[in-house]
């Protein structure tokens, strides 16, 4: 009878096991390139030309056609704090092994600096001849910008960029919360290096040292500018890594300020690794509310010490500068924040072991948002529409954590964008596993266009449904309510949109 019973019991572990493996979800792989263009604008009224730099990621729908996103941020002129949001579509079709000819297209919002930007909204064409090398390619032509809805803004110039192909891998959404051991995942396609990535939820403050001639800062009051943002990082090795850092003002400055940086840094960990020291260096774009940072383009050096709480979370403490080259704009930074480590996408790495994988979902969501009757502080009240970005990771099947980023592109207020996070929870999915309804509240920076958000802190409690059309691509609607804390804003809101929906692998530590 034991034989018996240990040989059934061997048969069904067996079959779990086996079952277990063919269950784990598929790696798929999509190609994309990061870019970086310049291009001279010439502004009208004979006022210097602005200098405005992009930051793209697009992905490739087929062999040649691509889309993605990008944001735009002025570096030299005299429109420090001028910043865009939009998406991007083209095609890129080589002629030879390496010469390449793109045609493209940019539709976005924003603007700022007292510029004459209308509404927001802009087009941005180009024709490109590109040079594929082994690891980046160069390219430059024609490009057209259109400030259309009551701007001055039309130039034609030549742009120049580069780009480098950053490809990723990925499961189907449906894969998320699933967990699998690491001898399944060993069996499987995820058998690969992992990657490491930060993601970091910070508060920082500029202090404006000086006295009221040289501060090139209007601030209500105080000498410090509170800030809140996010830092993203990717490490290319043990020790060093590329970032992105986004901030804006809520606090000690009329709303508006805004900064970007793309940096790299060296991180040195101690105490069993429960201690890093990281020293980065960034450079980027900054400007609005009131701040005089010339043209825009901003230095950022900067020093963080980093204590281990739990597991992968962190908190960060970090001391350093926010200037122009010149030092023309001159802050001393300092602040803090919650830092999450993770390894995803592969189960071989460095000085780890890992016992265990679960998939994440990750929503990436393109949208237009109109807040109804939206105040201004001198103007007269109308509409407000924005171009709208919104990244959400699940923590769990029915909670997830958001950041979003807005830009105007209607309604006479081209200046005005905002920065905010949150929490949300969803529905488990139903009519066919294709519906989801979700409630979230969202807070953070907002400012510019002459809209009343005061210092620049917003609320925007809402709830709204997602359907599902692919595995990966969703329709969104949304409806809900944003109110400044010190300004008159407090306006219904409604906005549609368009889901990209994905799982990554993270990987448990033993």
């Amino acid at each position: 009878m034991k034989k018996i019973i240990l040989t059934v019991t061997t048969l069904f572990l067996t079959q779990l096991s086996f079952s277990q493996e063919k269950e784990i979800p598929e790696m798929k792989f999509q190609k994309g390139f990061a870019k970086m263009d310049f291009l001279p604008i010439n502004m009208p009224n004979n006022e210097a030309n602005m200098g405005f730099t992009g930051m793209h990621y697009n992905i490739f729908l087929n062999d040649y056609a691509y889309a993605g996103l990008g944001i735009y941020g002025a570096v030299s002129g005299i429109r420090g704090g001028f910043f865009t949001l939009g998406v991007n579509a083209g095609i890129k079709k080589f002629i030879t092994d390496n010469l390449y000819i793109d045609f493209g297209f940019h539709y976005g919002g924003g603007g700022g600096a007292g510029a004459p930007d209308g509404g927001g909204i802009f087009v941005k064409p180009h024709v490109n001849l590109g040079y594929q090398f082994k690891n980046f390619g160069i390219n430059a032509g024609w490009s057209y910008v259109n400030f259309f809805d009551g701007g001055e803004i039309k130039s034609h110039q030549l742009n120049v960029g580069v780009e480098i192909p950053l490809n990723y891998e990925y499961a189907d959404f449906d894969a998320s919360e699933s967990e699998y051991n690491f001898e399944g995942l060993q069996k499987s396609g995820w058998n690969i290096p992992s990657k490491r990535t930060s993601l970091m939820l910070h508060f920082n403050n500029l202090k404006i040292s000086g006295n009221d001639d040289n501060r090139n800062v209007r601030l209500l009051g105080r000498n410090t500018i509170r800030l809140a943002g996010f830092e993203f990082a990717n490490y290319f090795s043990k020790n060093w890594f590329g970032f992105v850092k986004v901030d804006g003002a809520y606090d000690g400055i009329k709303a508006g300020y805004m900064d970007v940086f793309l940096g790299a840094g060296y991180q040195y960990a101690f105490n069993k690794n429960r201690t890093n020291i990281l020293v980065k260096f960034g450079a980027g774009a900054g400007g609005g509310g009131g701040v005089d940072s010339e043209g825009g383009f901003l230095i950022y050096p900067d020093l963080s010490i980093e204590q281990r709480l739990f597991e992968n979370t962190f908190i960060a403490i970090n001391k350093g500068y926010v200037m122009s080259p010149n030092s023309h704009f001159y802050t001393s930074s300092f602040g803090f924040g919650l830092k999450y480590y993770l390894e995803r996408n592969g189960i071989i790495a460095d000085e780890k072991s890992f016992s265990s994988g679960k998939f994440k979902g990750l929503e990436v969501i393109t949208k237009h948002d109109i807040y109804f009757d939206a105040v201004r502080d001198g103007q007269p009240t109308e509409d407000l529409h924005q171009i709208s970005l919104q990244v959400n990771l699940n923590l769990n099947k029915n909670i997830y954590v958001a950041g979003q980023t807005s830009f105007a592109i209607y309604g006479n207020a081209g200046a005005y964008a905002e920065g905010i996070v949150g929490l949300g929870v969803k529905t488990n999915p139903f009519m066919n596993d294709r519906t989801t309804l979700f409630l979230q509240g969202l807070a953070g920076a907002a400012g510019g266009g002459d809209i009343s958000t005061g210092q620049g802190l917003i609320i925007k409690p809402s709830a709204g449904l997602n359907y599902e059309l692919t595995n990966s691509l969703g329709l969104r609607v949304e409806g809900g309510y944003v109110k400044a804390k010190g300004g008159n804003l407090s306006s219904a809101m409604f906005n549609f949109g368009i889901n990209y929906n994905i799982s990554f692998l993270k990987m448990n530590q033993k």
